[in-house]
Formats: C-alpha cells, structure tokens, sequence
C-alpha cells in the first residue's frame, strides 16, 4: 500500500488522532518532577525512590523504543497505538492509585515503568502513520504540527502539574484518561492504516538492546547522584556500550533482526540520526536548568518557573511551522543548518544574560533559542524516516527516538557534571569571602551543589549563592551553545540540498540516495550516462511498490548539489 490516499479532512484527523496519542507520553516527561515533593511526603518515599519514579518511565521508554518501532512494522501501525494508549492510560490510573504504605515505592516505580512501555510501543507506530498518510510533499507541514504541539506539551506539563498538585497529586496521572479516551475516539473514527508483515521477532538482539541502552543511560541518570568517581558509574556506561557493540554485530547476521543496520549505510539517515543524538544533549536538558535558574538564582516557585519554558516553546511552535514548510520546499538542509546556527547564538547571548539575576533581558534569548530548535528538531528527525522505505518507517521512527533519548541521557550526565563542578568552586569561593575557614567552606559547597539541592524563595537563599547559581547556570549555557556549534557544523558538511522523494524497498543500493550525480535515478540509470537536458522530471521513476527504488532528491535540487 502506498501513502494513503484519503483526503484533506481524513488526513487531518489521522494527524489530530496521533497527536492526542503522542500528547501522554510528553506531558509525562515533565509532569511529575512539579508534584515531586508531594507525593514523597503523602506516600513516605525515599529520596531514591521518589528518583526512580521519575527515571523509571524515562528508562523504559529509551530501552524499549526500538523494540516498539519494529513491532509497529510487524503487527499494524494502528494496532500498535491501540495497544500504547490503553497500556499507557491503565498504567496512568494505577499510577494515580498508589496505595499508602510499605508498597507505595515499589507500586509507583513498577507502574511508571509500565507507563514508559506503553509509550515506547505506542509513538514510533503514531509517528510512522503520521508519516505514512501524507504524501512526501505536504510531510514537512504535518510532521511540523506534530513535533510542534508535542513540544508544546512538554512545555504545558509542569504548569498543569502545578494546578493539578493543588487538588491531589493522583491527578496528574488520572488527567491521562480523558486523554486516551479521545485518542482511541478519533483513531477509530480516522481509521489509519493498519498493514501487517509478518515477520520472526529478534528477541535476542531484544535483550541485547534493552541491557545496553538500560545501562547506559542508567549509568548516565545515576553520574549526578553516585558521582563520576564511582565505580559502579563506569561499570554500567561500559557493559552497555559493550552490548550495544555485540548487538550491532549481531543485528548483521540475523535474518530478521529487530534494526536493519543496513539503514545506516545511507549517508543522510545516518547524519540526521548523529544530528538528533548531539542535539538532545541540549534540548532536553534545557527545561530542566531553565527552571533551576528560575527557581535558586530568581527565587521564584516550581509553577511560576515553568511559566519560563514558555517562551521557549513560542519560538519553538513558530518555528517549527516555518522549518516544515522550508522542508516541503527545499528540503531539509536549509532548516537544520539554519536552526542549529540560531540556536548556538541563542544559548551563547542567553548564558551572558543570566547573571543578571532578572528575567527582562533572558526573554529574547530564550524565544530565540527555541526557535532555532523549533526549525531544526522536527525537520532533521522527518528528514530520517523519509530516507527509509515505508516498509520500515515504524523501525526507523524507533531508530531515531532511542538515539535521542540517548542524547538526552548523556547531555544531563555531562551538563549536570560542569553544573556541580562550577557551582562548588562558586560556592567555595563564596564562602570563603563569607569568613568561613577554608576545609568548612569546600565542605558545605560539596553538600549544597547537587542538582536537587536549589528551592524556595529569595527570602531562603542569600543574594551570593544565587549567583552562583547563575554562574553554574552560565556554564551550562555556554556548553548548550557549544553543542549546537558542533551540530552545525555537522550538518552543514554532511547534509545536501534537495527535496527527498519516496523510497522503496531496496536491499543492494540503500545508499543511493546520497551518491553525488545519482539523485532521482534508478540503479540502471545511475550506472548509465544521460544525454544532455534529459534529467527526469520531479516524481519520475518507477511506481512505488514495483521492486526499484524512487529514491533521492528532485532533479533540479540535485544541480544546486553539484554546485557546492
């Protein structure tokens, strides 16, 4: 089956449908973090426990993500949702009924865990229909509304958590239902695509893939709490890094692996994926420093904080219109280079700001860097699943959601590192200044720069450790800012110009969408040299389904390449 060929209407209720789906699975990443300290105090958590019902959900979803695309592709792209959001909003309620006592701990963080399966099952299959039901030229707009509302969401989520929290923290789990009910409402009234390949599942590269991603990123959660001079840190970053070696090497011998690693033989698919990864590092971790600032250095309230994020999704929403649009037109290197350019600015005036200890001279800079985020995050990750055939798209969306989770993983280990170190010289210094003797100093500064440590109001924090709040803060900036350098320069090197048209399965020449002079071209027409002006014009090729591929970018984008 090819893209669906329903209409306007029916398109934009697949889209309304997925979106609602997706829409848990965001408000989640954020939401509870606002209700933390209520729920440790009605259920008696412990500090590691109240952690893990925080990490639990975001583990599961990273370790599963992969698994979930390939089951999308295997069993039904709809079934699949179906399942997600019924798994994902039973959890939510047992979530929300977690009993007082002895139990509560293990109740919470089995049922959050739970929740990130139900996620990790549902969003690939929700994205690959999304993908599958609009023709590659209206995608980048669609896709555009997707990423955009779902970012938007994350946004949202610790200001309906501070609202919720102020009738039970148990609502902000139970908000999920009324949620669900309209997704599985409009999925069944839109009626997506539902196609089935039956296929052997891989359940050892399976296990491979969840131990080596679950102890990576496990490695990555815990640096901030054990500390990189622990052992078990390293242990656990390295047995992970090991089985995802042996997992990759085994993915290549198995018939009917859980990732074709061949996908990564095409040179665009591989770079968005690279480009997603090193962007995460910033972009996710952003939320959480924006509201520690707001919170330590402004000495404002956890809702009042998250009022700040909104102006980063104002500029992320707007931009993510324009980069899709940039996306249909002319393909996805213009707005990826262009919104890691501005976002790299954004974070860099931002940091230079924030000593100021006022929120005035922050807005600009904060609605800039989300737009530079908003025109690259979207267009960079649909620029991926296009550059696979759609027998594959579920595979592929589970692809690039476990790398950016990955990212994420290792951007809060290592900014949170810099966060610390900063901050306890800051502190130290501080103190010192303050008449305390040096070895007390250095000790109190060690108790009070971890992540978890910023709260309250001004009136509770002095006006010096504020700053240097602000300063660690700075150095956070700073980096983000580094990191998106680095992500520009590597899409400008590796991204060509050009608008991707359709894929189709295609075992022997998987990359040659991305060969200089091949764009368009069928493998025969590829090895053939064409007389002059007799370039194929856009959307020419075989039909898909035939067994050739219809791959690369349109002909006249492909000139603007040779012009490079």
């Amino acid at each position: 089956m090819a893209v669906t060929a329903a209409g306007a209407p029916r398109r934009s209720l697949v889209l309304a449908a997925m979106i609602f789906a997706v829409a848990m699975t965001f408000i989640d990443q954020t939401i509870v973090s606002i209700a933390a300290p209520q729920i440790q105090s009605e259920l008696g958590l412990s500090t590691t426990g109240l952690q893990w019902a925080v990490n639990a959900y975001l583990l599961a979803l990273a370790a599963l993500f992969a698994f979930g695309g390939r089951l999308a592709d295997t069993v039904g792209h709809r079934s699949m949702v179906v399942l997600g959001v019924v798994i994902f909003a039973g959890a939510s309620v047992l979530c929300g009924l977690t009993p007082r006592g002895g139990a509560a701990e293990t109740w919470l963080i089995v049922f959050r865990a739970v929740q990130g399966a139900g996620g990790a099952l549902m969003y690939p299959a929700a994205l690959a229909i999304v993908v599958d039901t609009y023709p590659m030229r209206d995608r980048g707009k669609a896709l555009a509304m997707f990423f955009g509302i779902a970012g938007g969401l994350t946004a949202i989520g610790p200001i309906l958590g501070g609202w919720l929290t102020e009738w039970t923290w148990r609502a902000i789990f139970w908000v999920n239902v009324p949620v669900a009910i309209v997704a599985l409402m409009l999925t069944a009234m839109a009626k997506p695509g539902d196609e089935r390949r039956p296929a052997r599942m891989d359940y050892r590269g399976l296990a491979l893939i969840v131990g080596g991603v679950g102890l990576s990123v496990f490695g990555f959660q815990q640096s901030g709490v054990w500390g990189w001079r622990n052992p078990a840190i390293w242990v656990c970053i390295a047995a992970g890094a090991v089985l995802l070696v042996v997992f990759g090497r085994v993915q290549t011998r198995t018939a009917s692996p859980l990732i074709h690693m061949e996908l990564f033989r095409n040179r665009a698919f591989l770079a968005q994926n690279v480009l997603l990864t090193v962007v995460m590092a910033a972009f996710i971790p952003t939320f959480f420093f924006t509201s520690l600032y707001a919170q330590a250095s402004l000495g404002k309230n956890a809702s009042k904080a998250s009022l700040d994020l909104l102006y980063f999704f104002i500029g992320f929403v707007v931009a993510a219109q324009i980069g899709g649009r940039m996306l249909d037109r002319g393909g996805a290197k213009r707005p990826v280079v262009l919104g890691c350019a501005i976002a790299a600015v954004g974070y860099y005036l931002w940091a230079g700001r924030v000593t100021q200890l006022s929120d005035s001279p922050l807005t600009w800079y904060i609605i800039l860097s989300g737009f530079g985020m908003g025109l690259m995050i979207g267009q960079s990750n649909t620029d991926a699943v296009n550059r696979v055939p759609r027998e594959k798209y579920g595979e592929a969306t589970g692809i690039t959601q476990t790398l950016r989770n990955y990212g994420a993983a290792l951007g809060f280990a290592i900014l949170g590192t810099i966060f610390t170190t900063v901050l306890q010289n800051h502190l130290t210094d501080s103190l010192i200044s303050q008449g305390v003797p040096p070895a007390q100093a250095a000790q109190q500064a060690a108790q009070s720069s971890g992540l978890s440590s910023a709260g309250g109001g001004t009136g509770t924090i002095p006006g010096f450790v504020r700053l240097d709040y602000a300063n660690a803060i700075e150095a956070v900036l700073y980096t983000m800012a580094g990191i998106m350098a680095v992500a520009f320069v590597i899409a400008l090197r590796s991204l060509r110009r050009g608008v991707q048209t359709e894929q189709t399965e295609q075992a022997d020449a998987p990359d040659l969408a991305d060969r200089p002079g091949t764009a368009g071209q069928t493998p025969e027409s590829a090895g053939s040299p064409q007389p002059p002006g007799s370039s194929q014009p856009p959307g020419s090729g075989q039909p898909p389904g035939s067994g050739r591929p219809v791959s690369g970018t349109r002909p006249g984008a492909d000139r603007a390449d040779r012009r490079q």
